[in-house]
């Protein structure tokens, strides 16, 4: 699963990029379009519960989950016409399946903003009336496409032609796909328009780091907060990316040390990376062994032989059944021989709906 990284030049995205794969990969300048072709950078999923598991297994091989993440191009005002790097950036956007949206919410004179000045909640309608945009045009040619197959009495064309004419009158109000309502029969539908303002979004407000412990007396946090309690749904996150970029440098205790000194119970990048996961509806099951400890994602949702396939196709070709303990019971018990003691493992077969926490040893022919 891929998380796009956007917003204006010179907000930040770089930096945070930088952070969050712990690299130097994406240049971070003070000039716009310093970054051209998106850095793409795989981030691994923090999960406390490997520690228990690796004490548990006595192994010294860990693997958490992981995602993807891509640094896009600044935008500017005018992109869905092709300003800046304008159709290059949408088509990057297309390519992903959430948005962080990096908000500058910081003053700094020496470094230099596009629009001349900060304005957090200016700069966060600019990108999303550019997504708008795009998706209007989209929508319109899907239209005209439409009325020429419905006249043959296509029934999906008709469908469809009311869905975009639907869209487009919202799209004049300026609301983005995203809050669109659409019945669950016509949600196939929409997808296929492949609209880049349906895509789940995380605000990451950029601040200062004298302001990383409370963010709340920020101006610009508060009316980002304003703007999607009002307007659009979305997830809010709070980030410093220079502290990030500098706790990615130091070791784990001084960067905990480092943290504590700026008020800070947790670092910003781990709870956008969380939060990145969990809007994509992911959750993780573990296997644990003396070989290895490790974290595997599924969609949540998925069965028993949906996810021993994540592990190997032939798991899932084979599968015959899954033993199974919820990670809680397996901690509060100490280890596997007690929980089965007490009865937490379980035997699921094919019907069995995977959650979050599992662990699992996986049977098949």
């Amino acid at each position: 699963m891929k998380v796009g990284i956007v917003g204006l030049p010179n907000v930040g995205k770089s930096t945070l990029f930088n952070a969050l794969t712990r690299t130097r990969k994406a240049e971070a300048r003070n000039y716009p379009f310093c970054t051209i072709e998106p850095n793409v950078g795989i981030v691994e999923v923090p999960d406390e519960r490997l520690q228990f598991l690796k004490e548990m297994a006595k192994t010294s091989v860990v693997i958490p989950a992981a995602i993807e993440f891509f640094d896009i191009a600044g935008l500017v005002a005018g992109a869905s016409r092709g300003e800046g790097l304008g159709n290059k950036f949408l088509a990057h956007i297309r390519e992903v399946d959430v948005i962080v949206h990096v908000v500058r919410c910081f003053e700094n004179s020496d470094i230099i903003h596009s629009a001349g000045s900060v304005d957090a909640l200016r700069d966060l309608e600019i990108i999303q009336t550019e997504l708008i945009l795009a998706d209007l045009e989209s929508a319109q040619t899907q239209l005209e496409r439409g009325r020429r197959r419905a006249k043959g009495n296509d029934k999906d064309a008709m469908q469809l032609c009311g869905i975009c004419e639907r869209l487009l009158n919202h799209f004049d109000g300026g609301h983005p796909a995203r809050t669109f309502p659409i019945a669950p029969e016509e949600e196939p539908l929409l997808h296929r328009l492949f609209l880049l303002s349906s895509k789940p979004v995380i605000y990451a407000c950029n601040v200062a780091e004298d302001e990383l412990s409370d963010a709340s007396t920020n101006s610009h946090v508060k009316k980002v907060y304003e703007h999607v309690h009002n307007n659009s749904p979305a997830i809010i996150c709070v980030v410093s990316a220079a502290v990030e970029e500098e706790l990615g440098r130091l070791p784990i205790g001084e960067a905990e040390q480092y943290l504590a000194e700026l008020g800070a119970c947790d670092s910003g990048v781990s709870d956008l990376i969380r939060r990145s996961y969990e809007l994509l509806k992911l959750e993780s099951f573990f296997t644990a062994g003396e070989k290895e400890v490790r974290a595997w994602t599924f969609r949540r949702g998925m069965k028993a032989p949906q996810c021993a396939g994540v592990i190997h196709g032939d798991f899932e070709r084979g599968f015959i059944r899954a033993e199974v303990v919820a990670f809680d019971d397996l901690k509060k018990f100490g280890n596997p021989h007690e929980a089965r003691a007490a009865g937490k493992y379980r035997l699921e077969g094919k019907d069995y709906i995977f959650k979050d926490g599992d662990v699992a040893v996986f049977r098949f022919n």
